[in-house]
């Protein structure tokens, strides 16, 4: 490799690699998003159409191939079909260019450097949910994950590719069009954006994208449209299809500043896990104010229900809502034994409202649904947000509401709601006079007399 030492002078300039080495000229926003991956350990960048995104994407991973030693670099895609025929295939296209592309082999599942083939390559693996592990076990030195249209990767894959950015000099890019507004790429805006660097390209800044093609959508479809947001701004659409909580509602919730709920009666809702990845979490609403979400893990129903307990004796709540579905019964059987009055929630039976509900859970979840559309005092808590605009719905036969069971969440690569199953369960209630801190008159379901503030 007599050229080697050339190269090696574009160690931290990716964006003039692709100039000298590929021959060719970065718009404005790939030569920022290249600069990026130099200081920065993870990078998420979501586009418009007709960008050049997978271009970016192979210009990456050759100029990390070309210039450090003996990386492992991870490529995956949404689809197996995007991986193979668009992202791996682009990859071939610029290694045919590149003035150093006969360093490299590429086969229809590696490229690699020639003179150490088993220690410097790059991988395609097509993500399967069912096989997350092939993502697992890459810990050398320089490590390079990317992900091509990456808003449809699930959750999972994420989570295992997360083990794999403890090594020093671990690398972390992820491309795509914001076509979810639930899921990780998601959250690289959300509540994991103090580890990523994000940017949003408008295809109408980006010199690859048709003209024509964008005003034709725009003339359509309208600039505010979902439509319009993904394939042309590079925005997160407002709501997707089946998502039961729009997410510009919660948004503007979390910026609403509720007053006058002073004389409005308190709800405690409790919401029962014990161990494992779920989270028990209290939350306390007084009217349209929302206070912060108190959250634990790992604690016996013993310790919970004291924890519970403490939490009426501080706030002094009109009434307290636990779920007693599976083990939160006893939460509330221990409860009742220290003489507070609760009223035990369990989602899956009948609703007061059987013409429009499927059962009590999707019931109180519609009743919060109205009331974020009324705008509610949120917290600006992004696990919170996760959670309210991640469950998705259905209709069954005979058109009543049913909302997604907490186990496909999760089979879709989403956590399990426990903060907005709690808020929701605010709504099971609606207290009609205040007596003591251990006794209280409620009804469930009655909401029109105290929802104001």
């Amino acid at each position: 490799m007599n050229d080697a030492q050339a190269v090696l002078e574009f160690v931290d300039r990716p964006a003039d690699y692709v100039r000298c080495i590929l021959k060719a000229e970065p718009d404005v926003w790939q030569e920022k998003a290249l600069n990026s991956i130099v200081t920065d350990q993870r990078i998420a960048v979501a586009s418009g159409h007709g960008v050049g995104k997978t271009a970016l994407t192979s210009w990456l991973i050759h100029w990390y191939m070309a210039t450090r030693p003996h990386p492992q670099v991870v490529v995956t895609a949404n689809t197996k079909n995007q991986l193979d025929s668009k992202t791996w295939r682009e990859l071939a296209k610029w290694n045919q260019r590149a003035v150093n592309g006969h360093w490299f082999t590429h086969t229809a599942t590696r490229f690699f450097l020639k003179e150490a083939p088993d220690t410097w390559f790059a991988s395609a693996i097509p993500w399967t949910e069912n096989n997350s592990e092939a993502f697992a076990g890459t810990h050398e030195d320089y490590v390079l994950n990317v992900f091509d249209e990456a808003s449809a990767i699930p959750d999972v894959i994420w989570d295992v590719v997360e083990g794999s950015m403890t090594t020093t000099h671990a690398k972390w890019a992820a491309f795509g069009n914001p076509t979810r507004n639930t899921g990780r790429f998601r959250e690289c805006w959300g509540r994991f954006r103090h580890r990523w660097t994000t940017q949003q390209v408008d295809s109408r800044t980006a010199k690859q994208a048709s003209p024509e093609q964008i005003r034709a959508w725009i003339e359509d479809y309208g600039i505010e449209s979902d439509f319009v947001k993904i394939r042309v701004l590079g925005e997160f659409p407002s709501q997707s299809d089946n998502q039961f909580i729009a997410g510009g509602d919660v948004d503007a919730c979390m910026a609403y500043e509720a007053d006058g709920y002073g004389s409005m009666p308190k709800i405690l809702a409790a919401d029962i896990a014990r161990f494992g990845d779920d989270q028990s979490v209290i939350c306390k609403r007084q009217g349209r104010k929302v206070l912060p979400l108190v959250t634990w893990r790992g604690m016996d129903l013993m310790k919970t229900a004291d924890k519970i307990a403490e939490e009426i004796d501080a706030w002094s709540p009109d009434a307290v809502v636990i779920d007693e579905t599976g083990i939160g019964s006893g939460v509330v059987d221990r409860l009742r034994q220290l003489r507070y009055e609760v009223f035990g929630f369990n989602g899956g039976e009948s609703p007061k409202d059987k013409d429009t509900y499927r059962n009590k859970r999707v019931e109180v979840w519609g009743l919060m649904r109205n009331a974020l559309r009324e705008r509610i005092d949120l917290p600006k808590d992004e696990v919170l947000k996760a959670d309210l605009i991640g469950p998705e719905y259905g209709f069954t036969p005979t058109q009543q509401l049913w909302l997604e069971k907490k186990e496909d969440m999760k089979r879709r690569g989403l956590a399990s709601p426990d903060l907005g199953d709690a808020l929701a369960m605010t709504w099971a209630v609606a207290p009609r006079a205040k007596r003591d801190k251990k006794s209280v008159h409620h009804q469930y379901g009655d909401t029109n007399s105290w929802m104001g503030a």
